[in-house]
């Protein structure tokens, strides 16, 4: 039998309370992070890191893009941030053809992911997207192409 004490080394001790103290701080839910304010020192919500969970597809001229474009907030940790609530506005980042982006262009976040549904450009090209939310940088999508219609 044993005195009563136990040796733990310290790289098991460091695999079992760093996950411990890391899971009691940061949550599953929300933006992940728990009672940490902003970089500014205040209470205030930091701003999310924009990025594109669903990229824009190549469509035909004036038909809705498909699927939907989606963006999302991620926080400081990378993780989605569904607390933000802000408004999402998405453009064309590159026009060569001078076309119109047709549709809600506007759209805010339901836990953590904004979604353009009814998007269509209405010039033929090849085109980028950018999402941008106040106080965050804007986030630019790859090139797609928007093709002329052909048929009868």
């Amino acid at each position: 039998m044993g005195t009563g004490h136990m040796r733990i080394a310290h790289s098991t001790l460091t695999r079992t309370v760093v996950p411990l103290v890391i899971s009691g701080c940061f949550g599953s839910t929300g933006s992940g992070l728990m009672g940490i304010a902003g970089g500014n020192g205040s209470t205030n919500h930091p701003p999310p890191v924009l990025g594109f969970f669903v990229q824009p597809n190549s469509a035909n001229v004036g038909q809705i893009i498909t699927p939907p474009v989606e963006v999302v907030t991620r926080d400081s940790l990378g993780g989605i941030d569904s607390s933000f609530t802000g408004s999402i506005t998405i453009s064309l980042a590159s026009n060569p053809t001078g076309a119109a982006l047709r549709g809600t262009t506007v759209a805010r976040p339901v836990k953590g992911i904004a979604s353009f549904s009814d998007l269509s450009i209405d010039k033929p090209g090849t085109y980028t997207v950018q999402a941008s939310a106040s106080g965050s940088a804007s986030v630019t999508t790859s090139a797609f192409t928007i093709t002329p219609l052909t048929g009868p």
